[in-house]
């Protein structure tokens, strides 16, 4: 046990050694995959079974250099997902290691913050109101500390604490004791750890939550029921193709017969699966929250991200989100125009070592007035009242040059209520709360009360009956760009609501200053406890802003929205928002100001507390969801002209010899495919009209009809010219199918390239989405590098082996005219859909 007066803490070093010797602080220590079970993984996917089986195949078929190329290209594959999950883990992991709790401890005698994973027997943890406990310790010095034990006890009520050592010794729980995984709620203090990670109460019955498996996300479930769709028709077109192959060989012998019949199936399986889909959404959804992070957004539940984007309802606190979170005391107002009296009596009730920005912005006022923290604070604190969203007052009880006073400050409504007003005068008090209210300002009122002697101290500040000795005004004002934001958020469709803890007329006020929509009226939450849940749904339909609310009221207001069909986005900062964050569709924690159980509680953390990027995050989510679908959209689009090719030759009784495609060329293309995917459209830019739509439906299939007959189009003209080009060829010479499948091959490797283009953009031309990346290094990079694909595959010793032959400058340009032309037909499309979207919008 530490002495009391000896907080050194444990040295750096000493904390090193003793890391080594219990391990981190978790439950159940991480695991990391190794590469060998990513291979694994990736090899037992039907895409690269199908490859292998090919391979084997080509073996069996007395054709070991084909086999060997297709095996090479098999480990090219493999390699590059290899890498890429590599890169997601570590994108992962960072934005993991960003979210970690943290908790301030004493080391080398000097307070410093670490992740709680880090912390050690023998650490000296310092706790403060809000604080998620996360190891169990003794207590060495405390200050009105209560814990929220129930997570462990099941006991609601909140335990308060004390550093001497327990009278009841049979006691289980110790009050002289901390325990990992329970709340503070109030107070302070400094802990000795002695116990860490499974060792820990919460550790022996908490580790199944460690090991709980996370739920698909919407996306996921649709992608996932693609592949298997796409995998059951190929199934059946496998067959049809394997039995037109056999019968178009009638003359080979049976083994050869049956072996060329199933590599034809095998080909056409291969190009039917889009096995591109999981990549994409693993991809995108890491890079995407990096993205986010880097706008001081931090994403700590990936899911997150998609849902980003289909926020329809903002609800975002007034102080701190809104406003600046800089109090300034603007105006006093006193019944009897004793102004002295009022500052000194609202300086007492202040808390001596404040933090809350209002109360330093009271404090400061009072020494500009000549009331100093010294004079103000001179007599014996006795006890206090502290604050709670409930009462929404607080008071200190003072004995001060011979007599006792109860200082008191809150909120007008429950301060008055308490006071020995006359009728006449508390309708003048009232009035002029309005009309400081309708300026904006935060209200507060201030009373006071003299008992006899202590014994005459009430028990509850409810008891109390005050004398009121007026009000004082603060300003705080919103934050710079603020109405620009909100501005933004109408135009998208984004309906943004005030939930706060001050006076409606105030918040109101406010709102209508910055802009927000369906302002002019509010309910406060003494309105929301008299309404049923359905008075409360119909309700939200038309006021945006709530008012003297608390923690219960926000519940219900989020699932009032949510009840209605919206998805909801709140912020949150105090112990008691974490249930209403975790309601929300999308929580959001404030980083600096908020408690650490809300960002637990939260899926996102919003560093800068700033309203601005919370608009951006949205943007992003929207920017996010659009390249998804335009990525799947493009794998669509790209697998329609591949599967066509490889079904329809053997229906045309073309032998197997001469297919435009074999497996070789459809490895080829997947290595074209997955990066375009994972680097050329997950880098997209956001739509120019990304923030003048409404936001999408929460049940939007991510390939919606118009998504799907727009990928077959682009899909079959693509087919029609490689399909088209090959036959023409193979008619002209039946004898060199090598040129006819270059040609079929070049076209639609061309037209892969225009279509990245033209589909980079579901709305902007091709010559705007082309100028807003014209500084893009990687888009063209990757353009270039396919472009030298083309060639290399074409023009080197490596077309033998592909069974290619080199094009001349006149065919090469042929294709790459084709190409153009198959592809480019959707911008004028694109240009009359923008159109009827302007005329609409007008």
């Amino acid at each position: 046990m530490v002495e009391k007066n000896n907080l050194t803490g444990l040295s750096s070093a000493e904390a090193k050694a003793r890391l080594e010797k219990y391990g981190k602080n978790e439950l159940i220590p991480q695991k990391k995959e190794s590469i060998l079970k990513k291979i694994f993984h990736i090899i037992t996917e039907p895409m690269f079974l199908l490859l292998i089986a090919a391979a084997v195949i080509y073996f069996l078929l007395g054709q070991p250099g084909d086999g060997a190329i297709m095996l090479i290209f098999v480990v090219a594959i493999i390699s590059i997902d290899v890498i890429q999950e590599l890169k997601t883990d570590k994108t992962i992991k960072a934005l993991q290691d960003l979210s970690a709790p943290h908790i301030s401890v004493i080391r080398d005698g000097q307070e410093t913050l670490i992740e709680s994973a880090y912390l050690v027997p023998g650490d000296l943890m310092l706790l403060f109101e809000g604080v998620k406990i996360p190891a169990d310790g003794v207590i060495v010095r405390c200050n009105d500390l209560c814990v929220d034990e129930s997570l462990l006890t099941g006991e609601a009520e909140g335990v308060w604490k004390s550093e001497n050592a327990s009278d009841e010794a049979t006691d289980y729980w110790q009050k002289n004791w901390c325990y990992a995984g329970t709340l503070v709620t109030q107070g302070t203090a400094t802990v000795e750890v002695l116990k860490t990670g499974a060792l820990t109460e919460y550790g022996k019955i908490g580790q199944h939550i460690a090991t709980t498996e996370n739920e698909d996300t919407p996306l996921q479930k649709q992608t996932d029921k693609l592949v298997q769709i796409c995998a059951i028709i190929a199934g059946l077109l496998l067959l049809m193709v394997a039995f037109f192959t056999y019968m178009n060989v009638a003359d080979h012998p049976f083994k050869e017969r049956l072996i060329e019949s199933i590599l034809s199936g095998i080909t056409l399986a291969m190009a039917m699966i889009p096995e591109e889909f999981p990549v994409i959404l693993t991809v995108f959804l890491s890079m995407g929250a990096w993205r986010l992070a880097k706008k001081n957004a931090l994403i700590r539940r990936l899911p997150s991200v998609e849902t980003l984007g289909a926020v329809s309802v903002l609800c975002v606190d007034k102080t701190g989100t809104i406003t600046m979170n800089q109090m300034t005391l603007q105006e006093t107002w006193t019944p009897d125009l004793s102004e002295s009296n009022l500052i000194e009596y609202m300086g007492m009730a202040c808390e001596t070592d404040a933090y809350d920005p209002m109360e330093k912005a009271m404090l400061l006022f009072c020494e500009q007035h000549g009331f100093s923290k010294e004079s103000l604070f001179s007599g014996r604190l006795l006890t206090e009242y502290p604050f709670t969203n409930e009462l929404k007052m607080m008071g200190h009880v003072w004995e001060k040059n011979g007599h006792i006073i109860i200082t008191a400050k809150g909120s007008p409504e429950r301060i008055i209520r308490q006071c020995n007003l006359a009728d006449e005068k508390q309708v003048e008090v009232e009035e002029k709360v309005d009309q400081m209210a309708q300026e904006g300002l935060r209200v507060i009122a201030v009373a006071t009360y003299f008992p006899v002697d202590e014994n005459d101290i009430p028990g509850k500040i409810t008891d109390c009956r005050f004398s009121f000795e007026g009000l004082v005004g603060l300003v705080d004002p919103p934050r710079e760009g603020i109405s620009k934001d909100i501005a933004l958020c109408n135009q998208a469709g984004i309906r943004v609501v005030m939930i706060t803890g001050d006076n409606g007329v105030t918040a109101a006020s406010i709102a209508k200053k910055i802009g927000m929509q369906k302002s002019d009226s509010h309910l406060t939450g003494a309105m929301i406890d008299e309404m049923s849940d359905e008075t409360l749904r119909q309700q939200v339909k038309n006021i945006s802003i709530f008012s003297r609310v608390i923690p219960e009221h926000k519940m219900r207001i989020v699932d009032a929205f949510r009840s209605n069909g919206e998805i909801v986005a709140m912020t949150g900062d105090g112990v008691n928002d974490a249930p209403a964050l975790k309601k929300a569709d999308i929580g959001i924690a404030m980083g600096k100001r908020g408690s650490e159980v809300s960002r637990e509680a939260a899926d996102m953390i919003l560093m800068d507390d700033n309203f601005t990027t919370i608009v951006e995050t949205v943007k992003d989510g929207r920017r996010l969801y659009d390249n998804i679908k335009k990525a799947i959209g493009y794998v669509f689009a790209i697998h329609v002209p591949i599967a066509f090719s490889a079904l329809l030759a053997p229906i045309l009784g073309i032998i197997p010899t001469s297919l435009l495609l074999l497996p070789i060329h459809i490895v080829l293309l997947e290595l074209v495919i997955d990066p375009t995917c994972s680097v050329v459209l997950e880098r997209q830019p956001a739509e120019s009209n990304v923030m003048k739509r409404p936001p999408r439906k929460a049940d939007a299939k991510i390939l919606d009809a118009a998504v799907l007959t727009k990928s077959l189009f682009q899909g079959f003209v693509i087919f029609l010219a490689a399909f088209g080009s090959y036959c023409f060829l193979l008619n002209v010479n039946p004898d060199n199918a090598a040129l006819a499948r270059s040609m079929g091959l070049t076209v639609i490797m061309f037209s892969n390239l225009f279509l990245v283009q033209v589909n980079s953009s579901s709305y902007d031309s091709l010559f705007t989405s082309i100028r807003r990346l014209a500084k893009d290094r990687v888009m063209w990079g990757a353009n270039f590098l396919m472009i030298i694909f083309i060639l290399i595959i074409l023009y080197t010793p490596l077309n033998s082996f592909l069974k290619l032959s080199p094009l001349t400058a006149n065919q090469l340009l042929t294709a790459l005219a084709l190409s153009a032309l198959a592809v480019l037909w959707i911008e004028p499309v694109k240009l009359i859909l923008r159109q009827l979207s302007k005329n609409q919008t007008n």
